[in-house]
């Protein structure tokens, strides 16, 4: 769910939760004492100033260990202003770990972190940091116009509730019950709310969960739009495509380790040669594997599938040697070079570039 609009999440701590006067309609919460820094970090801190000239974000030799679990080890990166950066990973890769301190959620064990040259806890409290999580908590007894008005509240300054809801493509259901709403309609409510601040950095986990191919479309639309007028976007996504398509810059994290930082094609380009796909009946996958600069072989029907380093020389044998047809090159795409960078045998791979944020 969204961060700083995090309130919402932290109900669950409170003795009591917020509930609806169904004669005033007016919200009513418990708030201990021990939530008024929950209520800073929440963006009731100092406005925001212009940190343009300043890195987004930061991190200098990045370690974060659990007991003897090595999770973030060593990374370095630098994010500019106004990008768009898909971080991809498979799962324990240190994906959540990293983001968490980004977003003050967690600590180093040793190094820097650094938001528009401050703190997590002071970026996040002056409002200059939104995020949109994958998973929590909404209230499901309030229609989705009064959950974001209800959270503009917690602001010193706040974007209108009508525009985020324009802007989250939900003005049409803002009187439909949380309840009621998908689960594609309650991340766009949970993205209207990260808009409330009007953050210059928004870190997006998994945004597009639940919605539909043009809901996916819209958002991205609306991500490149806030993009261009100078936001920073860090997302991680399990849709590849959306990496592909929309990001400026994709770093691939394994083992707590960046492996790749650069735009899609210069990750493609290390997952090194191309496939060959060819109409060959009959074919055996054995002998196939014995073309020189084979590296992989896969049989889908008539269809014959190849990863090669030389695509030229093996399709030149099939032409000659076999009775295939129809042969078609490509290059590799992004979910080959994500499997091949971050998978068991990426070690093989070779020595991966210098992250930009380390030069």
């Amino acid at each position: 769910m969204p961060f700083p609009p995090g309130p919402l999440r932290r109900f669950q701590n409170m003795s009591s939760p917020p509930t609806r006067d169904s004669n005033t309609h007016s919200h009513h919460t418990s708030t201990p004492a021990g939530n008024a820094s929950a209520l800073q970090a929440a963006g009731l801190g100092e406005k925001k100033a212009s940190h343009t000239a300043l890195a987004a974000i930061h991190l200098c030799d990045l370690h974060k260990h659990f007991g003897s679990v090595r999770a973030v080890q060593g990374v370095n990166l630098t994010i500019r202003p106004g990008e768009v950066v898909a971080f991809l990973g498979p799962n324990g890769a240190g994906k959540t770990t990293t983001i968490d301190m980004i977003l003050g959620l967690s600590r180093p064990s040793t190094g820097q972190v650094e938001v528009y040259g401050l703190s997590p806890e002071q970026a996040v409290s002056r409002g200059l940091v939104s995020a949109v999580m994958q998973n929590g908590g909404l209230l499901k007894d309030f229609t989705v116009e009064e959950t974001v008005r209800y959270i503009s509240k917690l602001f010193s300054a706040s974007r209108p509730v009508a525009e985020v809801l324009e802007r989250a493509g939900i003005a049409g259901i803002a009187g439909r019950m949380v309840s009621k709403c998908s689960g594609g309609e309650q991340q766009r409510l949970r993205f209207a709310m990260a808009l409330l601040p009007d953050p210059d950095l928004l870190i997006l986990d998994e945004p597009t969960q639940g919605m539909d191919v043009e809901g996916r479309r819209d958002f991205w639309n609306a991500i490149r739009k806030d993009a261009a007028k100078g936001r920073t976007i860090l997302f991680a996504t399990h849709y590849l495509e959306e990496a592909d398509a929309y990001a400026d810059r994709i770093i691939l994290i394994r083992r707590g380790e960046i492996v790749a930082d650069g735009t899609a094609a210069e990750v493609k380009a290390m997952a090194s040669g191309r496939t060959l796909r060819a109409t060959l009946a009959g074919a055996d996958a054995t002998s196939l594997k014995g073309i020189p600069g084979v590296e992989e072989v896969k049989l889908q029907g008539d269809t014959v599938i190849i990863n090669s380093a030389d695509t030229d020389s093996v399709a030149r044998y099939l032409l000659n040697e076999t009775d295939a047809r129809d042969l078609e090159i490509t290059a590799r795409g992004l979910e080959d070079a994500f499997l091949a960078l971050t998978g068991d045998e990426a070690h093989d791979i070779g020595t991966a570039p210098t992250p930009r944020g380390a030069r």
